[in-house]
């Protein structure tokens, strides 16, 4: 029974040992957002073709992802929606528990106290009232994919171009993909640089989805 038990528990510690990989996470992260190929993770993660493909088959044998073959190219996908929830509750641990992972926040986003921010309530009364416009500045990829219900869509690298869209008599809301990301940030240091008002909404596609929140995908807003 000992050998059966620690050979249950091996199986199971599969998935913590596929986790226990800063880079892996990354690719989770993105892989949360809208399924990718390789390419598009290894660019988007700044690694090399081949290290993001290893990183993905550990993922895969421990079946936290999955590959569908597209001709030459595989592209990647969570196997699971319950991915995202264990993604989303490692991850609230971690900031909850380890003192350096929110130091470690605050080094990577050194303006998250620095803007005002809403919940998801104050975002509902908002827009149904009219006082708030919702921003995505993820890339249009993962707009595409899903994205909260009446946002408009302006990609970070595009926003400095585009300000001149935005209203200037609202509060402009913005959101990339949960609190790990600073895209969100970066965007409201040039909207409120522009004399306009600006908050910050932590959560992102996963969260809004694992609250049972609406999420839309494929259709343009108007910011």
């Amino acid at each position: 029974m000992r050998q059966t038990k620690d050979y249950l528990f091996t199986q199971v510690a599969q998935v913590a040992q596929a986790l226990a990989n800063p880079h892996r996470l990354e690719l989770l992260d993105l892989l949360v957002q809208t399924p990718r190929s390789v390419e598009q993770l290894a660019t988007a993660s700044s690694m090399s073709f081949a290290n993001a493909s290893q990183h993905l088959q550990r993922l895969k044998r421990a079946g936290l992802v999955a590959g569908d073959r597209r001709g030459t190219s595989i592209r990647y996908r969570l196997a699971d929606p319950a991915v995202i929830r264990l993604w989303v509750e490692l991850r609230g641990i971690a900031l909850q528990q380890l003192a350096e992972v929110t130091r470690a926040l605050d080094a990577y986003r050194p303006q998250r106290h620095a803007f005002p921010t809403v919940t998801p309530a104050e975002l509902g009364t908002g827009l149904a009232q009219g006082t708030m416009r919702l921003l995505d500045v993820r890339p249009p990829l993962e707009y595409a994919a899903g994205h909260l219900s009446g946002a408009a869509s302006i990609p970070l690298d595009e926003l400095p171009a585009r300000l001149g869209e935005l209203p200037d008599n609202v509060l402009i809301v913005t959101y990339c993909r949960g609190p790990l990301c600073v895209y969100a940030d970066q965007a409201l240091d040039l909207i409120i640089a522009s004399g306009r008002r600006g908050a910050r909404l932590e959560e992102g596609v996963a969260e809004w989805g694992l609250a049972g929140l609406p999420l839309e995908a494929e259709r343009a807003a108007t910011p």
